[in-house]
């Protein structure tokens, strides 16, 4: 026999041969079993899947000669006629080339002539979205009530443009994509078959290529038979598929963990100077990221076979450097390369948009991580402190990540006015002359690097100036802002809740530059590396008003003190009795107001 490509080679010719629709094979062979026979089929999916194997193989159960039977023998005459695709009782229509209304009426008149050799007509219509309005509408009543002796069966990879009608008369079957395990074997299958030579990787690389469909996986390792042999190398398959080597992906994760800028912008570099596509690069390394995520919080290498589909040796290298970075990391920069991901589709500059999301990474951990990480505090250090200018107290500076990301409005925040007595009493004095010495066993640091609980009073969020500083530098983010409620601080985070009905505002502020704004807006009065986060409010929390109406709440306070304090003023007073009048508004006039 003349070469056969390996999908119609390794084609199912029973229901037992079909993998990946256990659904799908179990219903029919229960339906033939029983005699409980459908006039009508439609299967429907992506390419690949078996929807028109299925057909053929239905068309067996049904005409072969021990039946109808739901384990057709695959060698009797009918069954290898069924095969072949040259049965006068199973016909096979291409929908794509036969839309039109004459071809539905040639089938209209044929389907009243009985079998010639099988007990059922079968018509197989493939692609049958694409016949006309007019062709469906002509069908219509022969779907509905066709003679005993026929059987249709629609196929089709786009189910939403069957019209209603048609589907209302068929037993719909939605084939899903083969999952890339069952892949896997099937391909394992076919090489110790033909004899074939690959690595285990090799085998997960055809499987994610084909993105679920069968067909395309043996298609792909046929053209691969043909560039390489029958030992068929890694290296040579991912020149071949075009894919981006994982290697690359690996050597980007790297300079992300050592937090190296130019390491990361020079494999970028690389990457595109092989010719490989960024969308599909930022697709695997979004996919890599993910799968580290997955080996950090799964601690069993079995549990993780079930969620992550590599291979074993892979497995275990992720288990291995998911240990490198925390949950929180990961998901941080998860969410870094999914918004790169999502500007690649719409930008013209997509090498801009990579490398920027590659410099944020490598950054992005060390403006993560938390005071126990940036500030190193060893007994035995023995550094002092820099002299702080005089009439200046001692307290936690700025450090160097909060000056850094999206710019914030440049006037300095006020510190607190008053402070308790306690507080005054205990706060060390640095000035120059001071015979004051911080603790032995508290590590002295540059001011850059002063620990968030060093001896002194700390400091407190006054959430006001930062709704405040927002106004300034974001006042299109200040109104959602305002539509949430300040919770509290704990653990390192500052809280902001919002009510299940403000999906908008709670959507706005949880993107990752609103986020980065609102921390260090934090940061810059703390004195310290601090994380905000969004959450929805439920019935657990405490009852309380939202930052509009606390804001709404005090204008309203001050406008009636501003009004007593009016009414109270001996010349208002005088003016009311001179005039017989009422006082109706008092409000504070600017110092340009009051010029003009």
């Amino acid at each position: 026999m003349d070469y056969q490509v390996s999908a119609r080679k390794y084609r199912p010719g029973t229901f037992d041969d079909v993998i990946g629709q256990p659904h799908v094979v179990q219903t029919l062979m229960n339906a033939v079993s029983t005699k409980r026979i459908a006039h009508a089929y439609l299967f429907s999916g992506t390419r690949g899947v078996g929807k028109t194997t299925v057909a053929r193989i239905l068309a067996k159960a049904l005409n072969c000669e021990r039946g109808p039977t739901s384990r057709p023998c695959d060698t009797c005459e009918n069954c290898r006629e069924i095969a072949q695709g040259n049965s006068v009782d199973v016909i096979e229509i291409d929908g794509a080339s036969n839309t039109s209304v004459d071809d539905v009426r040639e089938i209209r008149e044929n389907v009243k002539f009985t079998p010639f050799r099988g007990q059922f007509r079968v018509y197989i219509i493939d692609e049958v979205h694409m016949l006309s309005n007019s062709a469906f509408n002509a069908l219509l009543k022969t779907l509905e009530e066709p003679p005993a002796h026929v059987v249709f069966i629609f196929a089709t990879t786009e189910i939403h443009k069957i019209p209603a009608t048609i589907l209302s008369r068929c037993q719909h079957y939605n084939f899903r994509r083969i999952a890339k395990t069952e892949i896997i074997e099937r391909l394992r299958h076919v090489a110790a078959q033909d004899q074939l030579t690959l690595e285990e990787r090799s085998f997960v690389a055809l499987a994610r290529a084909s993105e679920g469909s069968m067909r395309d996986a043996l298609s792909l390792l046929d053209q691969a038979i043909a560039y390489g042999g029958k030992a068929i190398s890694h290296a040579d398959l991912e020149l071949l598929l075009g894919a981006v080597p994982q290697e690359v992906v690996q050597e980007l994760i790297r300079a992300i963990v050592a937090q190296d800028s130019p390491a990361a912008l020079t494999s970028l570099a690389n990457l595109l100077d092989g010719g490989h596509d960024l969308r599909a690069f930022c697709a695997e390394v979004v996919e890599h990221i993910r799968n580290l995520l997955v080996a950090a919080v799964v601690p069993g290498t079995a549990d993780l076979r079930s969620l992550i589909e590599t291979s074993e040796d892979d497995l275990n290298q992720l288990s291995m450097n998911a240990k490198t970075l925390t949950p929180e990391q990961l998901q941080e920069l998860l969410a870094t390369f999914i918004q790169a991901e999502d500007s690649l589709r719409f930008s013209s500059h997509p090498r801009f948009v990579m490398e920027t999301a590659a410099v944020r990474a490598t950054r992005l951990l060390r403006r993560r991580e938390g005071p126990e990480a940036l500030w190193v505090q060893t007994a035995s250090s023995t550094q002092k402190p820099p002299a702080e200018p005089e009439g200046r107290k001692s307290g936690p500076s700025i450090p160097p990540a909060s000056r850094q990301g999206v710019p914030v409005a440049s006037r300095p925040i006020p510190k607190p006015t008053s402070t308790s007595k306690e507080e005054t009493d205990e706060a060390p004095s640095t000035s120059p002359g001071s015979s004051h010495n911080p603790p032995a066993d508290v590590a002295t640091a540059t001011p850059a690097t002063v620990p968030p609980l060093a001896v002194g009073p700390q400091p407190t969020l006054q959430w006001e100036l930062i709704q405040e500083e927002v106004a300034a530098s974001l006042p299109n983010v200040a109104p959602f802002l305002e539509a949430g409620r300040f919770v509290g601080i704990e653990g390192g985070f500052v809280t902001i809740g919002f009510a299940k009905q403000a999906t908008v505002a709670r959507a706005r502020l949880e993107k990752e530059e609103n986020l980065l704004v609102l921390s260090q807006l934090c940061e810059r009065q703390l004195g310290y590396p601090i994380r905000v986060r969004i959450i929805e409010l439920t019935e657990t929390h405490p009852p309380g008003p939202t930052m509009a109406q606390v804001r709404a709440a005090k204008e309203q306070e001050q406008r009636l003190v501003l009004f007593e304090r009016a009414k109270a003023n001996p010349t208002v007073k005088q003016a009311l009795e001179i005039f017989g009048a009422e006082l109706a508004e008092v409000r504070t006039i600017t110092q340009q107001e009051a010029s003009e």
